[in-house]
């Protein structure tokens, strides 16, 4: 039995998150926001002083984009080895999970409703398709960024789609009709 306090027990898990977070250059704030969660909840996790539920901590280890070795050894960490599947085994049979993107031909995931939700700290775009008659929306894909990555792809994005739109010659107006 461990007779470590549970501070103990996710200390090192703690330390884990903090590396991936620092890893990806980001601040609390940003890594929380993207997650959507309290940057006080991830400073906890951070500490060793609480330890993510099974959700969260799927959220961090894809934000972070973790190695599948790291993120078995997170989930561990956290006590969710058991019976359960392993995370590595739900990130790779997860259809939503984004696509690899050293994949030869990476999926296209198709969508034709946006849920945005915006903070201090961040975005979260979640991306649904309408699956049939008295259903709800299944999701597609989420995706979480600042504020400052999210004002440059708009940027991006208003740009592109000027490109990409049909010009519309000048019409020289009609000549007057003469009898």
């Amino acid at each position: 039995m461990d007779r470590r306090s549970p501070q103990e027990k996710y200390q090192t898990l703690g330390r884990q998150l903090k590396i991936l977070r620092t890893r990806a250059n980001e601040s609390l704030a940003e890594a929380s926001g993207a997650v959507e969660i309290d940057a006080r909840h991830l400073a906890g996790f951070e500490l060793g002083k609480s330890c993510p539920t099974e959700d969260v901590l799927l959220l961090l280890i894809s934000h972070f984009g973790a190695r599948d070795d790291e993120a078995m050894k997170l989930w561990q960490m956290a006590g969710y080895a058991g019976d359960k599947v392993p995370v590595v085994q739900i990130l790779n049979d997860n259809p939503l999970a984004l696509p690899n993107i050293n994949e030869a031909e990476p999926r296209v995931l198709f969508t034709d409703i946006i849920d945005i939700m915006v903070n201090n700290y961040g975005v979260v775009l979640n991306f649904m398709q309408t699956s049939g008659p008295n259903r709800p929306p299944a999701n597609v894909a989420r995706v979480g960024m600042s504020r400052e990555h999210a004002k440059t792809l708009l940027q991006i994005l208003q740009a592109t789609l000027h490109q990409t739109e049909p010009r519309q010659l000048d019409k020289k107006p009609d000549a007057p009709k003469t009898n």
